[in-house]
């Protein structure tokens, strides 16, 4: 399978810069025989029934984005923390990068320092903070906006880059599916009788890692840390019973959900662990009936497990006709409410 089978063209104009107020995006439902509707998230409810099962995100994004200045010259360096490995060391992005050699010193404020130490393969930097970043993050990080969204983040997207259901901070990326819901909305799905359960999947930044290979198996998916816990896993195994829908909220979902299943011969069970599951057409998906995603940028991971889930030609299909109705793209975008084809 070619990488350029999920290509397509989009207009620059129509890459949300700022998110519509929660509860207050476009939906665009992809029924089972392909037919397309233009909704609104808050018509969600009227789509779901009693008994069905949300699952949800509850990553919390870390301001992970630090501004530097190297403290042999002054010139300025930008960091975007990637995983931590002690209490000292993270691996990194440099931002400019090319000419930042080992040994390199950095200055952040608040009396903070940084040495590089070492550079991988993969372009990433492994760096040595003065002392624990973690404690520094809120007054000295920003948010991590995608490339994508070009201005610098402001002090709203503080709160509008999580969702409402953020807990356990590790996300470098939020799982943008769930920034569509208000209290409000949940409100509204929990009296029509829609369960809501949560997991976590810490968002890498192999999530979002462009796929340059010309044939889709040749990429390779980097792991992320996620976790289930026993009354999610009690939650979805009821529901299942009862037959309600599993409906994952965002691609993050998806990916923790089937990564479980498949280890564990279709049970969803307490767990925890990590997962470079890469969904591709052909996939068996054995969990998640219904997904709620955005609208995924080209050639990328995201796309293609939506292609899986649903069919190529039945998303790339509704996603020209969700450019021609000008909806709004990526991780600040409008929505979609996606079924299998029967």
């Amino acid at each position: 399978m070619l990488t350029s089978e999920f290509d397509y063209d989009l207009p620059t104009e129509l890459i949300a810069q700022e998110a519509a107020p929660r509860g207050e995006s476009r939906l665009l439902h992809l029924g089972r025989n392909g037919a397309r509707k233009h909704l609104q998230i808050k018509d969600l409810p009227e789509l779901l029934a009693a008994g069905d099962l949300l699952v949800v995100n509850n990553t919390k994004v870390m301001p992970a984005r630090l501004h530097a200045w190297r403290e042999a010259t002054g010139g300025q360096v930008e960091l975007l923390l990637v995983e931590r490995l002690s209490e000292t060391h993270w691996t990194a992005l440099l931002k400019p990068g090319r000419r930042v050699r080992r040994g390199t010193r950095l200055l952040l404020a608040d009396g903070l320092g940084v040495e590089i130490r070492e550079k991988s393969d993969d372009g990433r930097y492994r760096v040595q903070f003065s002392e624990p970043i973690e404690p520094h993050l809120e007054n000295l990080g920003h948010v991590p906006l995608p490339p994508y969204i070009k201005r610098d983040d402001q002090p709203d997207d503080r709160t509008r880059y999580q969702t409402v259901f953020a807990r356990f901070l590790g996300a470098i990326a939020a799982p943008t599916a769930g920034l569509h819901f208000s209290e409000e909305l949940l409100t509204r799905l929990r009296k029509t009788g829609v369960g809501i359960a949560e997991l976590t999947l810490h968002v890498g930044i192999g999530t979002f890692k462009p796929v340059t290979a010309d044939l889709v198996h040749e990429h390779r998916m980097e792991a992320e840390s996620y976790r289930v816990p026993g009354e999610t896993a009690a939650a979805i195994t009821e529901a299942r019973r009862q037959g309600g829908r599993i409906v994952a909220v965002g691609t993050t979902s998806v990916r923790t959900l089937e990564t479980v299943a498949r280890d564990f011969d279709g049970s969803i069970v307490e767990s925890e662990g990590s997962t470079d599951l890469f969904i591709t057409p052909g996939f068996h998906f054995q969990v998640v009936d219904l997904l709620l995603t955005n609208f995924h940028l080209p050639r990328s991971t995201l796309l293609m497990l939506v292609a899986a889930f649903a069919g190529r030609d039945s998303v790339l299909a509704a996603y020209a006709e969700a450019i021609e109705n000008r909806y709004r793209f990526f991780s600040y975008g409008d929505a979609m409410l996606v079924e299998p084809p029967e």
